[in-house]
């Protein structure tokens, strides 16, 4: 009688009939065999396990996680309910907006290949996502050539092609538009061979400046030039890249899209740390052009500027950079302020000393922010694609300076919209939540074709520019068909509730702070005749840095 064992490590009945030896030598080998098996079993499932366990890393430092990655079995491919639908593509915001639209009643979907999804939001571009996008049926999040103005290069075009003009119709005296000098630091482009050639002739002197990529956020690839050496050492690389291009005969290849900017190495500070300032524009609308500002936060640095230091966490202030400092995890809520902090801070420590008026944040500050965004916009405008739809969120960061001069240093498109600090978490909802309201506002009236203003949702954010629908009617360009649009993909479903117009209540119920009107006053400029009263160059009134009207 066999003894009872294992019944896994057991011979086959067929194999019973073999010579005791050969009968052993084919247990052990079966037996190594399955272990074999078993360490691989094991060594895969720990594969699985530590890219689950990069996978969550990547969510708690806020990088987009491709929902290809994700488990399958979390994602339902078809919607519980009827539509509206609504798409969803990367992490970026994606919790804000899926709250926001199921709060209307509206079902998610995951097959990107859909087409009848009420709104889409993507953080990444694809060319197939424009091309199916049915005008004045649907919104899509991101102008589809946003590039114009939200990239270094870019913006660096549009503002020199409005200099330009401004020069040739000669400024006249009512004109509000700045310089560039008086808001954007003094810049290069290193893919142009004249202008590269310009800015090393320039740079013979103990002068700091920035060298950034076109097209990366986050700090990505900046580098800071401090001294002649350094920008000889650039010089020598650039021109060596170009004489092995040459020498290779391979097709020429300009090189990396770059830009060096003259740094502002004399900052205003908080508390000995270097800061700058993060607003939005929210274009609601591109037909017409509906255009909103927002007060977004403050941004420090962990550590005391230095403008000798050679740590890049000195210089750059954005939460991606400063997570590379050693104290970022002991000081992560202490690198973002709020806007009225921020005000309190100034009233505080420099109002006295350098003769500013009270609530200078709020009211010069803000202003010269909404000058300088709505001038950056009217110098891309006519770049831009333009269809019934179409609403971008831009984040646009400024520099104060220590004489209280403020400086843009970019635009950014899709910009992040984590809550990974309390600061954070009590903003970022109402940034999301009302550019939604005012999107969805907007789009039905002009679908309606009712007045855009009044507007209904209007609380936080403030109105910079509405293009009349007569300049409209007669600029309008041949492929904007706004009379043809019915909206048919935002129409609720039998039974369920209103998309628009309804209390914010159950889209904050999981949020720390209701954006609805519960922030202070003091962080938005007077509120006086608001809904009627347009932001535009002509007539918005300017101050000095001292807040005297200029």
């Amino acid at each position: 009688m066999r003894a009872r064992g294992n019944p896994e490590k057991s011979p086959s009945p067929q194999y019973l009939s073999l010579p005791p030896l050969l009968l052993l030598i084919f247990v052990l080998l079966k037996s190594v065999s399955q272990e074999s098996n078993s360490t691989g079993t094991t060594s895969t499932n720990s594969e699985v396990e530590l890219d689950k366990a990069k996978s969550n890393e990547n969510r708690t430092q806020g990088k987009a996680c491709p929902q290809k990655n994700q488990p399958e079995e979390e994602i339902p491919k078809v919607p519980k309910g009827p539509g509206p639908y609504f798409y969803i593509s990367g992490s970026n915001g994606a919790g804000l907006v899926s709250i926001y639209c199921q709060s209307r009643g509206w079902q998610r979907i995951y097959d990107n290949r859909r087409e009848d999804y009420a709104l889409k939001w993507c953080e990444i571009k694809c060319r197939e996502t424009y091309y199916h996008f049915k005008e004045g049926e649907q919104l899509l999040y991101q102008i589809p050539n946003n590039r114009v103005f939200t990239t270094k290069i870019g913006l660096l075009c549009c503002l020199r092609e409005q200099e330009q003009m401004m020069k040739k119709i000669s400024r006249s005296p009512n004109s509000k538009l700045l310089k560039m000098e008086e808001f954007f630091p003094e810049s290069f482009r290193l893919d142009l061979k004249e202008e590269r050639n310009a800015f090393f002739e320039l740079c013979k002197e103990e002068q700091i400046w920035i060298c950034k990529p076109s097209c990366s956020n986050q700090g990505r690839g900046i580098f800071l030039l401090k001294n002649p050496a350094a920008v000889n050492t650039l010089q020598a690389k650039l021109h060596s890249t170009e004489e092995y291009l040459l020498n290779k005969r391979v097709p020429y290849k300009a090189p990396q899209a770059r830009i060096v900017q003259r740094y502002i190495h004399q900052p205003l500070l908080l508390e000995g740390k270097k800061f700058d300032v993060r607003s939005y524009l929210l274009i609601a609308c591109t037909a017409p052009y509906v255009l909103f500002f927002a007060q977004g936060y403050v941004r420090l640095t962990c550590v005391n500027y230095d403008a000798a230091s050679d740590d890049l966490t000195v210089h750059l202030t954005n939460q991606y950079m400063q997570k590379n400092n050693s104290l970022y995890s002991q000081l992560k809520d202490e690198t973002v302020w709020q806007m009225e902090h921020f005000n309190s801070y100034v009233n505080e420590k420099f109002r006295k000393t350098n003769g500013l008026p009270k609530d200078w944040v709020f009211t010069v500050f803000t202003k010269r922010m909404q000058q300088i965004m709505l001038q950056c916009f009217l110098a891309a405008k006519h770049k831009l694609d333009r269809k019934l739809g179409y609403f971008d969120l831009i984040g646009c960061d400024f520099l104060i300076d220590e004489n209280f001069k403020v400086w843009l240093l970019e635009m950014n498109a899709n910009p992040a919209l984590h809550t990974n600090c309390k600061v954070l978490r009590d903003i970022i909802p109402a940034v999301v939540y009302e550019s939604l309201d005012l999107v969805l506002e907007v789009f039905n009236k002009r679908l309606k074709g009712q007045s855009v203003l009044p507007l209904e949702t209007l609380c936080h954010f403030v109105l910079l520019y509405h293009e009349d629908a007569a300049d409209l009617g007669q600029k309008q360009p041949s492929k904007l068909r706004t009379g043809l649009c019915t909206g048919r993909y935002l129409r609720p479903h039998t039974g369920s509730t209103s998309h628009f117009g309804q209390s914010p209540a159950k889209m904050l119920e999981n949020s720390s702070k209701k954006p609805g009107c519960s922030r202070k006053k003091v962080a938005l400029l007077p509120r006086k005749n608001c809904r009627q009263t347009v932001l535009t160059i002509p007539h918005v009134q300017l101050f000095d840095h001292h807040g005297k009207t200029l």
